[in-house]
């Protein structure tokens, strides 16, 4: 009589010196293990998936914010870090900048690496995985609109 063994695969442990993408100069660097930490992704999504994800967010954001940036270096800023106020020892452009990027990350995660099972419960859970998504990216928009002082939501009348 044979048996059956449940492998539901192992759980990568995530690497908590997975290195630090340097930006441009202005914007801050992006420190991988602490981006993993404050999007709470697991082991599931591999240091170089990461890696990868995090590279286009970054020069998604920084594209989004390229005017910003010029403008904040005409008037002599060299760097995000030294521009606004200061909160928990960052400038808040830093934080919200960051947030953009994180955000970024997690919606592109999210709709990578959807549920593939095919039952009524994974297409369930794949919808509730779209939706995460466009939340994420409706998060990324907000802080990239709170940098460049506009307000988050547009409401025309047709």
């Amino acid at each position: 009589m044979g048996s059956v063994i449940a492998n539901g695969g192992t759980l990568a442990i995530p690497n908590n010196n997975e290195g630090v993408i340097t930006n441009d100069g202005f914007w801050p660097d992006v420190d991988l293990a602490m981006l993993r930490a404050s999007t709470r992704l697991t082991g599931n999504v591999t240091a170089e998936r990461l890696r990868a994800s995090a590279i286009e967010a970054i020069l998604d954001v920084n594209t989004q914010l390229a005017t910003y940036k010029a403008a904040r270096i005409g008037e002599g800023w060299d760097n995000a870090a030294d521009v606004g106020e200061t909160i928990a020892g960052a400038s808040a452009l830093v934080h919200r900048y960051l947030r953009a990027v994180a955000s970024t990350v997690q919606a592109d995660i999210a709709e990578k690496y959807r549920d593939w099972d095919n039952t009524r419960a994974g297409d369930y859970r794949g919808q509730g995985e779209s939706d995460s998504a466009d939340d994420f990216r409706r998060n990324a928009r907000w802080a990239v609109a709170d940098i460049l002082g506009r307000p988050r939501n547009v409401v025309e009348l047709l």
